[in-house]
């Protein structure tokens, strides 16, 4: 089977030999080194001709599953589009939200914490976030007390001490203290979310330009 240029692997599933066996047995013969080095080279062709199609669908699968809640944000917007919460939500989204593509999160950063709060509650109310859930990250300068400012975070915007992830220090260009309590992002969910809440942004931005023309 060896010399008619069969694997180890079909060697092994015919006699229930180890790989490992038949590697020891056959290492010491050039031929069988050779038949190595062809079946070795066989398979990279054959991975490298899969490749594309391999993309294609992964492609595919991942506009399939993106396009699944853009169509579930199109079916629930005719029942929330004249709610003032949801109006509001999805145009702080538009404004100070994380639109990029290449993040996959639900962000939103502001020192307002009234619209903080205000985004909180639209995406637990219209999105279905758990309170639980949300995580809260706050950006500050080094003379700010970091303590002082978690505390301020937490009881402007409802959530716990424990939801808030590690805070960044950063250096501004005057030694001046400019923000008093810092920048608050927060972060709700991930990508399913994220076009969600960009299709009830192009859907209303439509509703807007409709009415003004």
């Amino acid at each position: 089977m060896r010399r008619r240029g069969k694997s180890y692997r079909y060697i092994s599933a015919k006699l229930l030999i180890s790989k490992g066996t038949l590697s020891e047995w056959f290492k010491k013969f050039k031929w069988s080194e050779n038949i190595k080095t062809r079946l070795s080279e066989e398979a990279r062709k054959k991975t490298l001709k899969r490749i594309p199609q391999f993309v294609a669908n992964n492609q595919k699968r991942w506009h399939d599953w993106r396009e699944s809640y853009r169509l579930e944000a199109i079916k629930e917007f005719g029942r929330i589009k004249n709610n003032k919460l949801f109006i509001a939500g999805t145009m702080l989204y538009w404004a100070e939200g994380d639109n990029g593509e290449r993040s996959s999160l639900v962000r939103l950063t502001n020192t307002d914490p009234r619209m903080v709060r205000t985004f909180i509650d639209f995406t637990i109310k219209f999105c279905k976030v758990r309170q639980e859930s949300i995580r809260i990250g706050l950006i500050l300068y080094p003379d700010l007390n970091e303590a002082i400012c978690k505390n301020f975070w937490s009881k402007r915007v409802r959530v716990s001490l424990e939801q808030f992830y590690k805070t960044q220090i950063i250096k501004g260009r005057h030694p001046t203290k400019r923000l008093e309590n810092g920048i608050c992002s927060v972060i709700v969910g991930g990508r399913g979310l994220k076009e969600k809440i960009k299709t009830w942004i192009d859907l209303n931005a439509r509703n807007f330009i409709a009415g003004i023309v």
